[in-house]
C-alpha cells in the first residue's frame, strides 16, 4: 500500500468520529452578524485551533479588530509547493427559528428529503463541514509521515458579514500567507454525483438605503396626502429597478458585462439540469428573470439585483395608521466579470437619487462590495484538482460557475498573487442560509478523500 492508500483508509475509518468531531464545531452559534456572540466566536476558533494543534500544525488564534483568525502551518520545506487553505467558521443568523425541525445548534444526523443521511444545523455546509472535510484531510496526512506539501490553513470568523478586517489582516501578514494556489471548499457540486469545479463568481454590490420625510411620524388620516411618504417612495424606487423584460433598470449597468460566448452556452445546456423539478422543489410553477436566458445562464453568468429586506411602517400587532418618518430597504446587485462594483455603486445611488422626490432625503451604507471573479480552466492546478476529485468521487467533474460571491478570491489575487481553487463538496438543496441546513454524509466523507487526494496529486504532479 501506498502512502495515500493509508491515508485513505484512516479517512474511512474515521467516518463516524469525524461526524461526531463535526457536531461539536456546529453545537457553537458562531453567529457574526451578532455582536452578542463574539464570545461563540471565539469559541469555535479555540476549538479549531486545538484540533489543528493534535494534528501537530503550528497554530495560532490571531486577534482582529472583530473576530479571530486561526491560522496553522505544518513544517514548510524547501523546494515543494504552498498551498493556503482557506475557510471561515462563521454562520448565518438562523432565523426564522420556527422553521427548523431540530434546533440550529443542535446537529441532528437524519435523513434528508430524498432519503440520504445528512447533518443538519446552522453552518453544515456554509463552511463548517467543508472546512472540517479538509482538517479530516489534514489529520489523515499528518498520521502518516506528514502533508507532502507546505500548507498553511487560514480560517477566518467574518465571511458571513463581508470579511471586514481580512483585507488588513492578509496585507499585514503577506508575507507569512505566501503561496502558490489557495484551496477554497465554500462552493458545491453541480449536483448529487456530480463533483464540480466552479470556475467563476459573480461580485457583489449590497447597499442599504434610508429614506426620511417628516421629522417625526405623522397620523394618516390629519395628513397623508399633504406629505412624502417615506413608506410609499420606498415602493415606488424599488418597482422602478427593474423593467418589463427582467432587466435591470440602472442607468450603466450592462455597460461592461462580459457576454457568454457560444461554448460556454453550449456548455451550461448540456448538463442534466431538471427546470421543471427544480422549480417543484422550490413549490412555484416556474423561474422568472432576464428574457432571453435560461435559468443557469441567469444564476451563473448576468448580473442582477434583488431586494433583501425592506422596513417601513408600524410592524406591530394590530392597525396603526401613521405615516412613518423613516423606511429602509437593503439590495444586494450580484455581478458578472468586467463590471466595477464601485462604478455599479456609483449608478445604483445616483439612480436612487434621481427618482427621489425633492421632499425626501436618502442615506446609503453599504454592506459589501467585491467584483465577480474567473479561475483559468486550463492551469496545472485545475487539471490536478479534476482528478483529486474524479477520484475521491468516482466520477468525472463538471466546471461550472457560481451565482454567489466569495470575495476572498478577489483579495488573494490582489493582495497575495494567487489563483485559487473552488471545489466544493455541498450539494444545491442544502438550504445554504436558510433554516434546514444540512450537509450530505456522504459528500463529507468523499470530500474528506478528495482533499487528502488532492495534496497528494499538487505535491508530486505539480512541477
Amino acid at each position: 500500500m501506498s502512502i495515500l492508500d493509508d491515508v485513505l483508509k484512516t479517512i474511512d475509518d474515521r467516518r463516524h468520529a469525524s461526524v461526531a468531531a463535526l457536531s461539536e464545531l456546529l453545537a457553537i452559534p458562531s453567529v457574526s452578524a451578532k455582536p452578542d456572540h463574539k464570545p461563540h466566536s471565539l469559541r469555535a476558533a479555540t476549538w479549531l485551533a486545538d484540533q489543528l494543534k493534535f494534528a501537530g500544525l503550528e497554530v495560532s488564534v490571531m486577534p482582529t479588530p472583530g473576530n479571530p483568525i486561526v491560522v496553522a502551518k505544518n513544517k514548510h520545506v524547501a523546494g515543494r509547493k504552498t498551498v493556503l487553505f482557506y475557510g471561515h467558521y462563521d454562520v448565518q443568523p438562523p432565523e426564522p427559528l420556527d422553521q427548523w425541525i431540530t434546533g440550529a445548534f443542535d446537529p441532528t444526523v437524519r435523513k434528508d428529503d430524498q432519503g440520504f443521511d445528512a447533518i443538519f444545523a446552522r453552518g453544515a455546509a456554509d463552511d463548517k463541514g467543508q472546512v472540517w472535510a479538509n482538517i479530516e484531510a489534514v489529520m489523515a496526512w499528518q498520521a502518516h509521515s506528514g502533508l507532502p506539501v507546505n500548507l498553511t490553513m487560514l480560517i477566518e470568523g467574518e465571511e458571513e458579514i463581508g470579511s471586514e478586517n481580512l483585507e488588513a489582516f492578509l496585507t499585514q501578514h503577506a508575507r507569512a500567507l505566501r503561496a502558490d494556489i489557495c484551496v477554497i471548499h465554500d462552493t458545491e457540486q453541480f449536483a448529487r454525483g456530480s463533483p464540480a469545479i466552479t470556475y467563476g463568481l459573480r461580485g457583489l454590490v449590497y447597499e442599504e438605503i434610508f429614506l426620511t420625510g417628516p421629522s417625526h411620524d405623522l397620523h394618516s388620516g390629519i395628513f397623508g396626502g399633504a406629505v412624502p411618504n417615506p413608506s410609499n417612495v420606498l415602493c415606488e424606487i424599488l418597482a422602478s429597478l427593474h423593467d418589463a423584460d427582467g432587466r435591470v433598470n440602472i442607468p450603466g449597468f450592462y455597460d461592461d458585462v462580459r457576454a457568454l460566448n457560444t461554448s460556454e452556452r453550449a456548455g451550461y445546456a448540456a448538463l442534466p439540469f431538471d427546470e421543471a423539478k427544480w422549480a417543484r422543489d422550490l413549490s412555484i410553477p416556474h423561474g422568472s428573470g432576464e428574457a432571453g436566458f435560461s435559468t443557469l445562464e441567469r444564476t451563473w453568468a448576468r448580473p442582477t439585483l434583488d431586494i433583501n429586506g425592506i422596513t417601513a411602517g408600524y410592524q406591530g400587532i394590530g392597525a396603526k395608521t401613521v405615516i412613518a418618518s423613516q423606511a429602509s430597504a437593503k439590495v444586494s446587485m450580484r455581478l458578472v466579470p468586467n463590471q466595477d462594483p464601485q462604478k455599479i455603486r456609483a449608478s445604483f445611488e445616483q439612480t436612487v437619487r434621481d427618482r427621489l422626490p425633492d421632499n425626501v432625503t436618502v442615506r446609503f451604507q453599504n454592506h459589501g462590495l467585491a467584483p465577480a471573479v474567473l479561475i483559468p480552466m486550463d492551469s496545472t492546478p485545475t487539471r490536478l484538482a479534476a482528478e483529486a476529485l474524479r477520484i475521491g468521487f468516482g466520477t468525472t467533474p463538471t466546471f461550472i460557475r457560481g451565482g454567489g460571491s466569495i470575495p476572498v478570491v478577489g483579495l488573494f489575487k490582489r493582495i497575495l498573487d494567487i489563483d485559487s481553487l473552488l471545489i466544493g463538496f455541498g450539494l444545491p438543496d442544502d438550504r445554504v442560509h436558510s433554516p434546514k441546513e444540512k450537509f450530505d454524509l456522504d459528500s463529507l466523507h468523499k470530500g474528506a478523500r478528495t482533499a487528502a487526494i488532492l495534496y497528494e496529486l499538487l505535491g508530486t504532479k505539480w512541477a
